[in-house]
């Protein structure tokens, strides 16, 4: 395929490391060339070259878990323990949300997210009702913000449960297969199984998930091990942690997907390790719900793919993948006491191809055969300076001023910093008026802004 445009840029995080003046070539969604700008220009004859002065060129963000409607409850539940912000706060608002309301969630954590580099995230969605309604609302409106969803249809069927989220395995699978076969030529949108919990899903869902995914070449996405409450009910329940209880009913593979992979032993990290499957990191909502911190170093010892999420927005209130790499080196520094445990370029890694590679699609490098999913930093942003220590500074430092610009499938959907494909301010309005009559649990002081 021939190239159409080529991005040009003082410096480029390409095939997963930093390359002075470097550039992709693109034709139509995909890249076909990336390399040092010369070279690529040659090979390119008589293509039109963009050259984005000032400019670091990365692949886009990938985000790796998130649960877009519980943007809407940032704020209202801060400050509580885990048991009480999920029982009092996420189960009662997630049972009474209108799909209208549904859809403005999505919008409003999209929007954020594209604003701040993601160019692909995953929606764990259970708010099912017994069918793809509302799954073809969150769907349609990622496709109005533009970035590309890995839609993780969450598998529940405890009883007790929340209504909402229940659906025999039977029912799972015929709207599993329906929602998928609708789907399957669409490359902004990726229908992957995912199994709530071990406490959430019963060994025949389990099983199902893991079949699911082995069939369609996907991870099977599951929460494990988020908090000690999930570990201590697992043992009374199963006599086993919740890796194990994976492992024990035949779910534990490498098409498996730990979620958060927070309170875990060794024998849980053998297990992963042994089984091949891979971790989604979420630092700081691991911190903001006090479930405690990955252990991310011994994982990287094991060879343990891991990649990064930010999960719900009401549970992190930052929706960044490069604020969780911060977090994560930072946090892996301070547990082990050992400076060197996580670098720059591991956190990068994490946060872009790591993803791509557990998520099974051609996201997050900018390299042939990936889509042209990209994100432009300014360089004249004082968070970036010193210049000479840019490569470090995209991590620690930078602030969301330096994302300047953001294209999805070649496609520009953030410039100058602001997002083109919906109106933000239309999505904050609507933000306001679905949250209007909720009532903070703690912390917060809600005022009538009315002007």
């Amino acid at each position: 395929m021939s190239a159409s445009r080529i991005i040009r840029a003082d410096l480029a995080f390409i095939d997963d490391d930093w390359i002075a003046d470097g550039a992709i070539a693109i034709a139509g969604d995909l890249i076909v060339d990336a390399g040092a700008a010369g070279p690529l220009i040659e090979r390119n004859p008589g293509v039109d070259v963009e050259h984005w002065r000032d400019r670091i060129l990365m692949p886009g963000g990938v985000n790796g878990h998130g649960h877009t409607f519980q943007a809407l409850l940032r704020g209202f539940g801060d400050d509580l323990p885990f048991g009480d912000w999920m029982g009092r706060l996420v189960h009662p608002t997630a049972a009474g949300l209108t799909s209208e309301a549904i859809a403005v969630g999505v919008e409003y954590d999209l929007s954020e997210m594209l604003r701040m580099g993601i160019t692909t995230a995953v929606e764990y969605f259970y708010l099912h009702d017994g069918a793809n309604d509302n799954a073809w609302t969150v769907i349609e409106a990622a496709k109005r913000v533009g970035l590309r969803l890995v839609f993780a249809r969450c598998m529940f069927d405890a009883d007790p449960g929340p209504v909402r989220y229940r659906e025999s395995p039977g029912l799972y699978e015929r709207n599993f297969r329906e929602l998928r076969a609708a789907t399957e030529s669409d490359p902004y949108t990726h229908v992957q199984p995912a199994p709530h919990s071990v406490l959430g899903a019963s060994a025949d869902m389990l099983r199902l998930g893991i079949d699911l995914a082995r069939e369609f070449g996907a991870p099977m996405h599951v929460h494990a091990a988020d908090s000690q409450g999930e570990v201590d009910v697992s043992h009374q329940r199963f006599g086993l942690s919740p890796i194990g209880r994976l492992q024990d009913v035949g779910a534990l593979a490498e098409h498996t997907l730990a979620v958060h992979a927070v309170r875990i032993d060794e024998d849980d990290l053998q297990l992963l390790q042994q089984s091949g499957a891979a971790v989604v990191h979420n630092p700081s909502t691991n911190a903001f719900l006090a479930g405690g911190i990955a252990p991310l170093t011994r994982m990287i010892e094991l060879g343990i793919p891991v990649c990064l999420g930010t999960d719900a927005g009401g549970a992190n209130s930052r929706q960044s993948i490069f604020e969780e790499m911060r977090m994560a080196a930072l946090l892996a520094k301070a547990s082990t006491r050992d400076a060197t445990a996580v670098t720059a370029v591991d956190a990068i890694r994490m946060g872009t191809s790591a993803g791509g590679r557990i998520l099974r699609l051609p996201v997050g490098r900018l390299a042939p055969g990936h889509y042209a999913d990209l994100v432009g930093l300014d360089l004249q942003a004082l968070s970036l300076r010193p210049r000479r220590t840019v490569t470090q500074n995209v991590v620690y430092s930078m602030l969301p001023e330096a994302i300047a610009t953001v294209v999805v499938g070649g496609k520009e959907v953030v410039k100058n910093g602001e997002v083109l494909t919906t109106d933000t301010s239309r999505v904050a309005a609507r933000v306001d008026e679905v949250t209007a009559s909720w009532k903070p649990l703690t912390g917060a002081h809600p005022f009538a802004l009315d002007g």
